[in-house]
């Protein structure tokens, strides 16, 4: 019997995004919100019964059984309870994997000063550099004792939102086309409830909706539907051209490359700040802002396969940094959202199949000394 010269190949995976759009629920009626309001609120009243028993009791999705599930005294039916104990575990599981990731974050901080100490010992020994060592103790000390301290919080429900899917949910399309383009059909929820929310699609979902595949779950709440899509992108470009980005006020986006983008944010920032809080004029410069943001973020991504992006934290008017950074500039950097910028290129990232790197920013903004010595030697 001869053998195979089969090998076995294996199988690549093209990538998968995931995007979402927001439905406005204002078409519903009066009375069909009141309903609503009541069924998330009793519903967030059951996941905090469900974090309260499954935070000292961990349990897997596969061990929720019919004892556990009828632990909260609700109205809620039993297949809303099932749906309620699993978002309960992903709420749990998310609240412990920050306090790993906060862990880990500790930790570096502490090889990081403990780096910091070492090199001031062995370069000079000079009452500066004392100072600054015994300065680097001092914080070691209090990163070491935060580490210690650091716990994990339990996570809350607000009953504000829900989470549902095609066995609590469907949308259905309506018998004869009106000024409404779906019903968001409710029901299996208790206590002989029921209900059709009427759904008017918008550009945005129209456009998710054809290039993508629609999820059956929703996410529901008193003001909007929110739908999620998913669609392959193919695999990630190979790693050819590498962009590091420095973040700034004066320029958005200053690349490895000698490139700057968005040299007129500072602009839009000023505009931002200027306008009374709470009012409709800051609402749009606002607007303006992001928008501009998500144009600088598709510029940045064009060309590039792997982004770098440097990791800060504490940008805002309450920052720790308040001995460091000016009131002026606290403030410029909590109405530019920082957070906001990441989450753009991002996004742009996984829509174009390019690499994204987050790094921390220790040294991020020195020079190699050896590279300039070489040129003044050439």
């Amino acid at each position: 019997m001869q053998r195979s010269n089969f090998k076995h190949v294996p199988k690549i995976r093209k990538m998968k995004i995931i995007r979402s759009t927001k439905c406005s629920v204002k078409f519903a009626t009066k009375k069909k919100k009141q309903e609503l309001q009541v069924i998330l609120k009793e519903y967030g009243r059951v996941v905090n019964c469900f974090i309260d028993y499954l935070w000292t009791n961990p349990t897997n999705k596969a061990e929720l059984l019919k004892p556990i599930i009828d632990i909260p005294k609700t109205w809620l039916s039993y297949r809303l309870k099932l749906v309620v104990a699993r978002e309960t575990i992903d709420m749990i599981s998310s609240a412990k994997e920050i306090l790993v990731w906060n862990k880990e974050q500790l930790k570096i901080s502490i090889d990081s000063i403990g780096s910091q100490i070492q090199k001031l010992i062995k370069k000079t020994n000079t009452k500066e550099s004392r100072k600054k060592i015994n300065n680097l103790y001092n914080k070691l000390k209090r990163t070491k004792s935060k580490l210690k301290m650091i716990r994990s919080h339990k996570p809350k429900h607000k009953g504000n939102r829900m989470c549902v899917s095609n066995h609590i949910a469907l949308l259905q399309t309506p018998k004869e086309q009106g000024v409404f383009n779906a019903w968001l059909h409710l029901f299996c929820i208790g206590n002989k409830i029921s209900m059709n929310i009427p759904i008017k699609f918008h550009k945005h979902y129209l456009k998710l909706n054809k290039l993508s595949k629609r999820l059956n779950s929703y996410i529901v709440t008193n003001n909007y539907i929110q739908f999620a899509f998913e669609r392959e992108t193919g695999l990630k470009k190979e790693v050819k051209n590498i962009v590091g980005i420095d973040t700034g006020i004066n320029a958005m986006a200053s690349t490895s490359d000698g490139k700057q983008f968005g040299t007129d944010i500072k602009r839009l920032i000023e505009k931002v700040k200027r306008c009374k809080y709470g009012s409709k004029g800051k609402q749009r410069a606002i607007n303006a802002l992001k928008q501009r943001i998500d144009e600088i973020a598709k510029e940045v991504v064009k060309n590039a396969d792997l982004i770098v992006v440097e990791k800060l934290k504490n940008l805002n008017n309450n920052s720790k940094l308040k001995g460091r950074l000016s009131k002026n500039i606290r403030s410029s950097i909590g109405s530019w959202n920082y957070r906001y910028w990441l989450n753009r290129v991002e996004s742009n990232c996984e829509e174009s199949r390019t690499s994204f790197r987050t790094v921390l920013p220790y040294y991020t903004s020195q020079k190699c000394p050896i590279s300039t010595d070489r040129k003044s030697v050439a």
